[in-house]
């Protein structure tokens, strides 16, 4: 594993909580947490690790949440474990470079180092451009992958500006060479969108999902989450009652208990292998509520990581009910598959052999029961077709 230790800045811990004084079960007590210069934990049995990016230069009217990692960690640090044996490294903060390009870098080469050694980084932002540079650390791994983010916005932005957090994913959908194969939201919310956005992503045959769509059926935002390498969260997601830590926040949201089990699914994603919470500003925090929720939902993740099935489907596998569903018109056949261990479903793609073999990750994709009982009725699920068209 090479050294990247050069990119982090220890904790003071005793601007934090007195971590002396913390309990035995209580993370501030389990975590290895980079506290000095001579202390950088070794990676070693690592599963997971913290990272605080303190950059939001490319902020549009949000400056102040480069200060979030340290508000979050004050109160993560006073949680306690569940019921396993937590292997959690707190790698401490990668400060702001001399420019914002410094700091992506920093962070796209952690993020890569972490992941090639089956680490999960969770990174606390900072302003959402940086999901970029968590999308950049996947650009050596000669893999496709999906994002999911949890937003109430797209952030599609102008590809002719600057990046900055209103523009992020314009960035990555035009980076060349391409790498991304699908692109999800979860919880946009019509009147915050442009319409020309919408009408994008549906070209694209990416998926976005209302706020109004799956709050009453936050179950159902379990397989589209399923489907993500990487994850990115922006706070203003939730509705400000919950999470008042930002300028944008919305009266309109996710609650709290529904990010916290978004982020459960998340942890129990087995391919998902990084994670982002951005654009939290302690200066509208009002007493330090959005911190803790945050802290609360990484806790949801790492609850959820420690209950993986590591049941992805393969064709011949006796842990799986296989159903074989011919549509109407019989010009289309689904292959469903039921894992026994988890009761949770993915239906197949059909592949064209002539293709890129890289894309052969993404011809088994997470679906609900929802959709089996589409497919019996004679419908084709709308995830399915999108998932075709991308592969034809």
């Amino acid at each position: 594993m090479s050294d990247i230790s050069h990119f982090f800045q220890p904790i003071n811990t005793h601007d934090l909580i007195n971590v002396s004084q913390l309990k035995e079960k209580q993370f501030g007590q389990i975590f290895s947490i980079f506290s000095s210069q001579e202390n950088f934990p070794t990676l070693e049995n690592i599963d997971l690790a913290i990272i605080g990016v303190c950059e939001d230069r490319n902020s549009e009217k949000n400056i102040g949440c480069g200060l979030a990692p340290d508000t979050v960690r004050n109160y993560l640090y006073q949680l306690y474990g569940g019921s396993y044996s937590l292997r959690v490294a707190d790698l401490g903060n990668i400060i702001a470079g001399h420019s914002s390009d410094d700091t992506y870098f920093a962070l796209q080469t952690v993020v890569d180092n972490l992941i090639r050694n089956n680490i999960v980084p969770i990174i606390i932002g900072g302003s959402q451009d940086l999901s970029y540079a968590q999308f950049l650390g996947y650009k050596n791994l000669e893999q496709t992958i999906n994002i999911v983010s949890i937003d109430s916005v797209f952030d599609l932005g102008n590809p002719e500006e600057n990046i900055s957090n209103t523009s992020y994913l314009g960035k990555i959908i035009l980076y060349q060479p391409n790498f991304l194969f699908n692109y999800s939201n979860i919880g946009y919310q019509s009147y915050l969108v442009d319409q020309n956005s919408v009408e994008m992503m549906t070209k694209l045959y990416f998926d976005a999902y209302r706020l109004g769509e799956v709050r009453d059926k936050i179950e159902e935002t379990e397989p589209i989450i399923r489907q993500a390498d990487m994850l990115t969260f922006d706070i203003k997601a939730i509705k400000h009652s919950d999470a008042p830590a930002n300028p944008y926040a919305s009266p309109n949201g996710f609650y709290a208990e529904e990010a916290c089990q978004m982020m459960r699914y998340s942890g129990m994603n087995d391919k998902l292998s990084s994670l982002g919470i951005y654009e939290i500003n302690p200066e509208f925090d009002e007493h330090g509520k959005t911190s803790h929720l945050a802290a609360q939902m990484i806790w949801c993740f790492m609850d959820g990581y420690y209950q993986r099935k590591n049941d992805f489907p393969s064709k011949n596998n006796v842990n799986y009910l296989q159903f074989h569903v011919v549509m109407k018109d019989e010009k289309q056949e689904i292959n469903f598959y039921k894992s026994k261990k988890s009761d949770r479903w993915w239906m197949e793609i059909p592949y064209p052999p002539h293709k890129d073999s890289k894309f052969e990750r993404h011809t088994l994709i997470p679906c609900s029961y929802k959709d089996y009982e589409l497919a019996l009725s004679g419908e084709i699920p709308d995830r399915w077709w999108k998932a075709y068209q991308k592969l034809i």
